[in-house]
């Protein structure tokens, strides 16, 4: 490809990115919303978040299906219990780690 075809796949990629972004925040910046509904935007990271963990943590095998009793599963519960009750997420993660780590030497 030539230089120019690079800066032009470059800006082409970017508006394609930012645009999706910017439109909504344009448009819903400039009008009150209902709290029920800014209530309800506010919990979608949190629901695709658990949908990507769920998936990754519960389910394995090429035909999908639920398996709790794996490594990742057993480990993630008390992963799980020291967030919440530490409630830091560097902890949290080392304390993960650490515990993934251990399964796997036992295992």
């Amino acid at each position: 490809m030539l230089k120019t075809e690079y800066i032009l796949l470059i800006v082409g990629m970017g508006l394609v990115t930012y645009i999706p972004r910017y439109l909504p925040l344009f448009i819903l910046a400039q009008r009150n919303l209902p709290r029920w509904f800014i209530e309800w935007l506010d919990m979608i990271p949190v629901a695709i978040l658990s949908a990507l963990v769920f998936s990754e943590i519960f389910l394995s095998g090429p035909p999908r299906h639920l398996d709790m009793l794996q490594i990742k599963s057993l480990v993630a519960i008390p992963t799980f219990l020291i967030a919440l009750k530490t409630k830091s997420l560097g902890g949290t993660v080392i304390s993960g780690m650490i515990l993934f780590w251990m399964a796997g030497k036992i295992s």
